[in-house]
């Protein structure tokens, strides 16, 4: 199992699948994505923080920032 700190929160966020799964035969899925916004920006981001960014807008930088 790997993990990458989410750029909106700080915790770490499980990434399934990989090396790491084999030998574990784990299948729990990947907790989080990583989102390039319109604005260039490039986020790993935990499903808790994506559900927290703007629905009624395209969300900015600024926006993951603020989070």
């Amino acid at each position: 199992m790997t993990k990458e700190p989410c750029d909106g929160c700080g915790q770490p966020v499980r990434i399934g699948g990989g090396i790491g799964d084999f030998w574990s035969f784990s299948t729990e899925s990947t907790q989080g994505i990583t989102l390039e916004l319109e604005d260039g920006g490039e986020f790993f981001l935990c499903y808790d923080c994506i559900d927290r960014l703007p629905e009624d807008r395209a969300a900015t930088t600024e926006d993951v920032r603020a989070l």
